[in-house]
């Protein structure tokens, strides 16, 4: 049961399957981050939506939905696209702020000690719930842009990355007391039991998917701006350091930033465990200085996601 979940959940967002050979290329590649930030704030919600996951959604009149947005995602490293339907991860809020590196550290790219990138992320929940009382699986994805200038065009894509506290959900009250990594637990809860069948008919649509999809590697970031040998590790988290502690039932209302508030994360890296646990080292920081929650950031940000590599 638990592969069963994992392979659903992550494939719904990251898999690729052999036997779809085309997608519809509708975005823009190699923005700038000024352009992409614009375009996410550009249409803020008035009030905040409760958008829903459905069984039903992952297929229409006959056309495989979820295996055609799975090619997309893999295949397409565009920053914005037409709008589309997040299936899995529907409720979100925006940010802008800085990845900055200040511990040393033996990996390559912008793991480097000194690395510093704009950079935009997406905060959201899996499946439906977004208030606490509810389980929810939370989400961060990240896009870093190799430079700290806002008017920049890079000639190489953004760096992706893509974060999970526990595929299955869990009771936390609030999103800043969970850490996120890209291999994450697998619990059996009561939301995945309620979504089974969604579940069943995500995991037959992906069967000839990546056959690690309970990882999402990270060599996007240790290859971005390298010229040299690649290094990348194989584990990588982010905890909450700072944050304005509102006890708003909905995670996008307790993760807003206000004007004069920041919200921060430390960003630990791993590639041992020792006693079955990962050896986590601190490297560095993510800054968040600005939140909005838009139309434009739950269905025009999109985050590529990097193709296994043995």
């Amino acid at each position: 049961m638990k592969f069963l979940l994992a392979i659903s959940l992550l494939l719904v967002l990251s898999a690729c399957s052999d036997k779809v050979k085309s997608y519809e290329h509708q975005g823009v590649s190699m923005s700038s981050f000024k352009n992409v930030w614009s375009e996410v704030k550009s249409d803020p919600y008035v009030n905040l939506p409760q958008k829903k996951v459905s069984y039903f959604k992952l297929s229409k009149n006959g056309e495989n939905i979820i295996s055609k947005n799975a090619v997309r995602t893999l295949n397409e490293d565009a920053d914005l696209l037409e709008p589309f339907e997040k299936l899995a991860h529907p409720n979100g809020i925006c940010f802008k702020g800085v990845w900055k590196i200040d511990i040393e550290n033996p990996y390559s790219g912008f793991f480097k000690k000194g690395s510093e990138s704009l950079i935009i992320a997406r905060a959201s929940s899996a499946m439906s719930h977004t208030k606490s009382g509810n389980t929810r699986a939370f989400g961060f994805a990240g896009k870093l842009f190799g430079t700290m200038k806002p008017d920049f065009l890079s000639k190489t894509p953004s760096a992706n990355f893509f974060l999970i506290d526990d595929l299955g959900g869990t009771d936390a009250e609030f999103y800043r007391d969970v850490s996120l990594t890209n291999e994450p637990s697998v619990s059996f809860t009561m939301e995945v039991v309620k979504n089974l069948a969604y579940a069943v008919k995500v995991a037959n649509a992906f069967s000839d998917a990546d056959k690690n999809a309970g990882i999402r590697q990270l060599y996007e970031i240790s290859s971005l701006g390298e010229s040299e040998e690649v290094v990348t590790p194989k584990w990588m988290k982010i905890e909450v350091a700072s944050a304005n502690k509102s006890k708003a039932k909905d995670f996008r209302n307790e993760l807003k930033i206000d004007t004069a508030k920041h919200l921060i994360f430390n960003v630990f890296i791993a590639d041992k465990m020792i006693d079955e646990k990962r050896e986590w080292q601190r490297v560095g920081t993510i800054t968040l200085d600005e939140s909005v929650t838009s139309e434009s950031c739950d269905s025009r940000l999109h985050f590529h996601h990097p193709k296994w590599r043995e």
